[in-house]
């Protein structure tokens, strides 16, 4: 059958984890950033992926180039323009032509000459076969069209000025060419640029030959600048997108490594959350030596922990009931049997039973009240500076003043230097005071106590030595169990509830101290109980 003690403790300690999981949850989620709305795979990707996100800005860049690439071929237009005009002043006719045909052929432009009425005079592309054919977009291939959409695309994002559109006038005369005519009102060399069709750009020179208002005029299919830009451009592109793909798949692979392992632990934190820790089995991930295995091994430790406290609740919520029984049952015996028996002396006997059974149940309940507060005081307790010598000095004047040593000796002596702690003076003395009672309830009559208070320097140690039957090897651990009691066959059954020494303990472990049972040093009967407290600095 269940103990129903055990069952509510228990519970108790299920639903207090629970309910702190569920509050610090709900501050997680008032405090929960924009980020923290996006999962770590995410988050993980978007910080590994930005970078080239912004690296790849450089196609913006380009356009940049692309521009102070067609100024340069500006300035050589003009340069190149005004050379020509020079060199066809004052030469004749068929120099002219000559020089049409070879500059037009070496520099792959197409040069004519107008007369000063405007009347076209001579073609580099009529006299000779044509240095370059503006090409028609009707039949190109899938790349050259991807191409001329990320030239426009680049062109919209970065608000590129709009250029005119090239066509050849049906007119073949100086006025049906804006640069012509601004070249001849002007009488300086003017230069224009123009967008073919496929995306290349065409420029276009004018200049004055000679003083006889005759004109020149260039025109060059500056392919060679557009296959630059989309050459660099699809070589950053292609670089872009293989790192962007290395990055994606090294960033999912850390993505994996991390909440993998992360969501394996959130399971197994939920389970227990929910009360099934003894389903849970934590990964410990040994052969990760990061914070994941860390972690990993902590989550392992604390389910541990936790299940050990919660077999110790258990296990305590057991041995308070049977303690408590036990009591309960002989002073039910007594309280019934009262109305059933008559003689005076009988009763007096089961009155003295009941009281003792009173006495003995308030005795344990408050004992058990402090045990279980211990760790929970000793938790948020402030330490302060105490002197050890000075405590058990007033300890054994208050118990002599009170008449609890029982008409036993307690001799003090000091070693080493001042023994000075930090503790709980209240807790300390509880510890002293329950060494104190342990030694009187096992010592004989009118045997001494001796105790020794030392300091090393780095510890403060404070032992209790009586002249008892001593306590075997073998139960030397046991007598710091909870309810673990073996009194003098002298003393009354139930004065002592068998928290004592447990309670000690627990206050020692909390100072960060230990107390454990030993043989006397002297060889001579009895038990010396060692309490072991750090120094203060």
């Amino acid at each position: 059958m269940a103990n129903p003690l055990a069952s509510f403790t228990n519970g108790a300690v299920r639903g207090a984890a629970s309910g702190v999981a569920q509050r610090f949850g709900r501050q997680g989620l008032e405090r929960r950033t924009v980020v923290g709305r996006f999962s770590l795979t995410a988050r993980i990707l978007v910080v590994n992926i930005l970078p080239l996100a912004l690296l790849s800005g450089g196609l913006f860049y380009l356009d940049t180039y692309r521009t102070q690439l067609i100024n340069e071929r500006f300035k050589l237009a003009r340069i190149e323009a005004q050379i020509t005009a020079e060199a066809l002043a004052g030469a004749t006719r068929e120099r002219q032509e000559a020089l049409l045909v070879q500059i037009g052929r070496e520099q792959g432009m197409r040069m004519r000459m107008f007369d000063a009425e405007g009347l076209l005079w001579a073609d580099s592309f009529m006299l000779a076969e044509p240095a370059f054919k503006l090409e028609d977009i009707s039949d190109d291939s899938w790349d050259q069209q991807w191409a001329r959409w990320l030239d426009r695309t680049v062109d919209t994002i970065v608000s590129a000025e709009p250029v005119q559109d090239y066509v050849e006038p049906e007119a073949q005369t100086a006025d049906s060419f804006p640069e012509l005519v601004a070249a001849r009102e002007q009488g300086v060399s003017q230069v224009r640029l123009y967008d073919w069709v496929d995306g290349t750009p065409v420029i276009t020179a004018a200049a004055p030959v000679g003083l006889n208002g005759a004109t020149l005029l260039t025109v060059r299919n500056a392919v060679d600048i557009t296959e630059s830009v989309r050459a660099a451009r699809s070589a950053l592109v292609i670089a872009v997108l293989a790192v962007l793909f290395a990055s994606a798949l090294l960033s999912l692979y850390l993505a994996r490594t991390i909440v993998t392992p992360l969501q394996l632990l959130a399971r197994a934190a939920q389970k227990v959350r929910q009360g099934r820790e003894r389903d849970v089995e934590v990964p410990r991930l040994p052969e990760r030596s990061d914070e994941i295995g860390q972690l990993a091994r902590s989550v392992s430790d604390m389910t541990t922990a936790l299940r050990q406290r919660i077999d110790a609740v258990d296990s305590f919520a057991a041995d308070v009931a049977h303690e408590i029984k036990n009591p309960l049952a002989s002073l039910r015996s007594a309280i019934e049997s009262l109305p059933k028996v008559k003689d005076p002396e009988l009763r007096r006997e089961l009155e003295q039973i009941a009281t003792h059974d009173v006495r003995r149940i308030d005795r344990l309940v408050s004992e058990i009240s402090e045990a279980s507060r211990v760790d929970a005081e000793m938790s948020r307790a402030t330490f302060e500076r105490i002197d050890l010598g000075d405590l058990v000095r007033a300890i054994i004047g208050n118990r002599e003043n009170r008449a609890e040593n029982h008409d036993h000796r307690i001799e003090l002596a000091t070693r080493g230097f001042a023994a000075q702690v930090l503790g709980v003076g209240a807790r300390l003395e509880r510890v002293v005071e329950n060494l104190f009672d342990n030694a009187v309830s096992f010592s004989p009559p009118d045997a001494p106590i001796e105790v020794t208070v030392d300091n090393d320097g780095n510890c403060v140690s404070l032992t209790v030595c009586d002249s008892g039957p001593g306590i075997p090897e073998d139960s030397r651990e046991k007598v710091f169990q909870r309810f673990h009691s073996v009194r003098p066959d002298a003393e009354d059954f139930g004065n002592h509830s068998g928290l004592g020494l447990a309670i000690a303990r627990a206050i020692a472990e909390a100072h960060d101290g230990s107390l454990i049972a030993a043989a006397r040093p002297d060889g001579a009967p009895g038990a010396c109980l060692h309490l072991r407290l750090p120094a203060a600095v």
